[in-house]
C-alpha cells in the first residue's frame, strides 16, 4: 500500500484514493481534522469509564455508513469543528488534568495520520494516560501498524460475520474479513490483557458485538468466532442499545428496538461456550443518554 496518506487517501479499506485537500473521501471528509466532542464519557465498559469516565474524543466521518448508525449525526462529514494536532493534544491534556482515566478515540481511522502527529505532541507535553482505538473494526493493517506504538487499548466492533448482511447493512462485502484481520492485529499489539490497582484496564482489547433486532443467531456467531479464535485473551462486550435510526428504514427488522428476550437468549449462547471475559448491560440502555450531544 505504500505511505499512508489523504492526497490519494488510503486510510481506510474503501481506498478511495481522493485527494481531500480537493474534495471529500468516501469517509465524508476533507483533510481538516474535525472533532465534534471531547468531553468525559461515563458510558463505556467498566474498566474504561469507572467513576472517572473516558476522555472520549469523537471525530467526525465514518468509511463504514451502516445504516444504522447510531452516531449519524456527525458520521457523514466534517461535523464539529476543526483541529490542529497541537489544539488537540491539548484537549487529550485538558481531559488528563479532568481525571479522565484513558483518552479514547472514536471513529478516527480516517484520521489515522493526523491522529498519530497529535499523539506525538501530546506526548512531549506530558500526555501520559492509555489510549483507547474505539473502531468499527474496519480498519486497514497499515493503519494499524503506523498506531502500533500509540494504542495501548483497543476497542473494536465486530459486527457480522456473514459477508452478505455486511453488504445489505454496511455496503461493505468485505467487513467480515477486514474486521478479522484488524483484529487479529489488535490482539497481537495489545498483548493480553491488564488493569491497574483500581480496576482501569490498561492495554488488552475488547470486541463489541451490537446485538441488532432479528439477527440474534448472527450475534452468537461472531461471538462464537471470537471465543474460539481468541479465548480469554479478549474481552467480549454485549451490547442490548441498538436505538432505531428517527428516519424509517427500508429494513423493517432494523426499526425497532432489540428485545429483552433476544438480548438475553445471546447472552445465555455467550455463557455455554462458556465466554469467562465478558461484559453484558442490564436496564434500558437503548437510550438517547448512550448517545451523547455533539457540537456539529
Amino acid at each position: 500500500m505504500g505511505e499512508l496518506t489523504m492526497r490519494q487517501c488510503n486510510l481506510c479499506p474503501r481506498g478511495c484514493g481522493v485527494d481531500r485537500s480537493a474534495r471529500t473521501g468516501v469517509c465524508g471528509c476533507s483533510d481538516t481534522m474535525h472533532v465534534a466532542r471531547a468531553a468525559l464519557h461515563m458510558w463505556e465498559e467498566p474498566c474504561l469509564s469507572g467513576e472517572r469516565g473516558s476522555g472520549a474524543v469523537f471525530f467526525a466521518g465514518c468509511p463504514l455508513h451502516c445504516i444504522f448508525c447510531q452516531n449519524a449525526a456527525i458520521s457523514g462529514g466534517d461535523a464539529g469543528r476543526a483541529y490542529t494536532p497541537k489544539e488537540l493534544a491539548a484537549e487529550m491534556l485538558r481531559l488528563q488534568g479532568e481525571g479522565a482515566a484513558n483518552i479514547n478515540l472514536v471513529t478516527a481511522g480516517q484520521w489515522a495520520t493526523a491522529v498519530h502527529e497529535t499523539l506525538a505532541v501530546a506526548k512531549q507535553k506530558g500526555f501520559t494516560l492509555p489510549v483507547v482505538w474505539n473502531s468499527s473494526g474496519y480498519e486497514t493493517e497499515e493503519t494499524l501498524t503506523l498506531l502500533r506504538d500509540d494504542i495501548d487499548i483497543y476497542l473494536p466492533d465486530l459486527k457480522y460475520v456473514s459477508a452478505d448482511l455486511a453488504m445489505k447493512y454496511s455496503h461493505a462485502k468485505d467487513y467480515p474479513e477486514v474486521a478479522k484481520r484488524a483484529i487479529t492485529r489488535m490482539v497481537e499489539a495489545a498483548g493480553e490483557p491488564a488493569f491497574d490497582a483500581d480496576g482501569y484496564m490498561t492495554r488488552g482489547v475488547i470486541v463489541r458485538v451490537l446485538v441488532l433486532p432479528g439477527h440474534r443467531d448472527e450475534a452468537c456467531e461472531v461471538i462464537r468466532y471470537l471465543y474460539e479464535t481468541y479465548g480469554d485473551r479478549i474481552y467480549i462486550s454485549i451490547l442490548n442499545q441498538y436505538t432505531p435510526p428517527a428516519k424509517e428504514l427500508p429494513y423493517p427488522e432494523l426499526n425497532r428496538r432489540l428485545t429483552r428476550y433476544e438480548y438475553d437468549r445471546v447472552v445465555d449462547f455467550a455463557r455455554g461456550l462458556p465466554v469467562e471475559n465478558g461484559f453484558i448491560q442490564v436496564g434500558k440502555t437503548a437510550s438517547e443518554s448512550f448517545i451523547p450531544a455533539f457540537d456539529v
